[in-house]
């Protein structure tokens, strides 16, 4: 079970986070009480091991933006959100796959898919899944992240979508894409989520906060911990791995 602990704003919370056993950070990028500066992010990202992996969360990016901000930032991947260019994942994909020749380490690439917590999900989540199928399926992006959405926010809501209609979704979706679940998870639902979704990964920022931008450190470890957990349950499972 891959864990990212998103919103991460000062090197003491990255600290907890790899600490605490997640496998990625997420830093945003984009108008929120969570958004860095990428120098700020690389005085981060430059203490933490090489191991852990380092996002960078847009909204509408630009080629360029993003290209510029994972080089100041020393990132390792990036989280795609609204964007309205369907060749942008494919033109950073390209880009990097040249410079992976000189010895640059991969760039992961994450593409958002948007919930309304309040409507429907089933029939919007078949719809977009098999749109980015191509897209996954021909390594273009290396996961798939389901979250909720508001008015105002594309992500960082608190807000859970219906994972119980969301599920067979997920379940048919799972032998071909990288799922992850976001939205409203903490540590008290974390398990559940995984459960009902059985993602390949899952994703918190509001779930795991003291206050918006700072991280609580025992509902940190707590949700890494529970995560780990209900991973290991489903596999020893039969059936459900």
């Amino acid at each position: 079970m891959w864990v990212k602990v998103c919103g991460t704003t000062s090197l003491e919370d990255a600290r907890l986070a790899v600490d605490a056993g997640a496998d990625a950070l997420g830093f945003v990028f984009t108008a929120s009480p969570r958004q860095v500066a990428p120098s700020e992010v690389r005085a981060i990202t430059m203490q933490l091991p090489t191991a852990i992996e380092r996002y960078g969360v847009f909204v509408h990016p630009s080629f360029e933006q993003v290209v510029a901000t994972v080089d100041e930032a020393n990132l390792s991947g990036v989280q795609l959100h609204a964007t309205d260019d369907p060749t942008l994942a494919p033109r950073l994909r390209e880009h990097y796959a040249a410079l992976q020749a000189t010895g640059r380490r991969r760039l992961a690439l994450v593409r958002v898919l948007h919930l309304d917590p309040q409507a429907a999900t089933q029939d919007v989540l078949e719809e977009q899944l098999a749109a980015l199928h191509p897209d996954h399926a021909g390594h273009v992006v290396d996961a798939i992240l389901i979250d909720s959405r508001t008015a105002v926010a594309m992500g960082g809501t608190g807000l859970r979508f219906d994972w119980a209609e969301a599920s067979g979704s997920f379940l048919r979706a799972a032998p071909h894409l990288r799922l992850v679940v976001a939205g409203g998870l903490n540590p008290e639902n974390v398990a559940e989520a995984i459960a009902t979704l059985r993602p390949w990964g899952v994703d918190v920022v509001t779930g795991v906060e003291a206050a918006p931008g700072r991280k609580d450190p025992r509902k940190v470890r707590a949700f890494v911990e529970r995560a780990r957990a209900a991973a290991r349950a489903m596999a020893a499972t039969p059936g459900l791995a």
